[in-house]
């Protein structure tokens, strides 16, 4: 016979996990955990296999050329950022942006998030 919980618990609907800074129990999918506000490693399998810091150095001293899109594997927005020069340098400013806050992705859709 199948045991029910007790009366005030809580069952989980979804999967946890636990926050490797803090230790609090936070769902799994979470990026950032919500009691100690430490952002969460990416999941095996979901991160590229890009670096941070080459795409980083690559923005700031080629960006114009669109040589850190050509990094990751995106030809065809690296070809129009030569072609506009990073879209007279706006483009690329909000690439560099998005590559430090771990926001910028690889030709596959994969998040560039590893420093090193």
């Amino acid at each position: 016979m199948e045991r029910l919980p007790q009366r005030g618990t809580h069952l989980p609907s979804r999967a946890t996990k636990y926050c490797h800074a803090c230790g609090s129990v936070i769902d799994a999918q979470a990026f950032v955990c919500p009691p100690c506000g430490v952002m969460q490693l990416a999941p095996p399998g979901l991160d590229s296999e890009k670096r941070v810091l080459p795409a980083l150095l690559l923005c700031f001293f080629f960006g114009v050329f669109g040589v850190h899109r050509l990094y990751v594997g995106k030809k065809g927005t690296g070809l129009l950022q030569l072609l506009t020069l990073g879209g007279l340098g706006v483009w690329m400013l909000i690439d560099m942006i998005t590559i430090l806050f771990g926001g910028f992705t690889d030709s596959e859709g994969e998040k560039v998030v590893e420093w090193i």
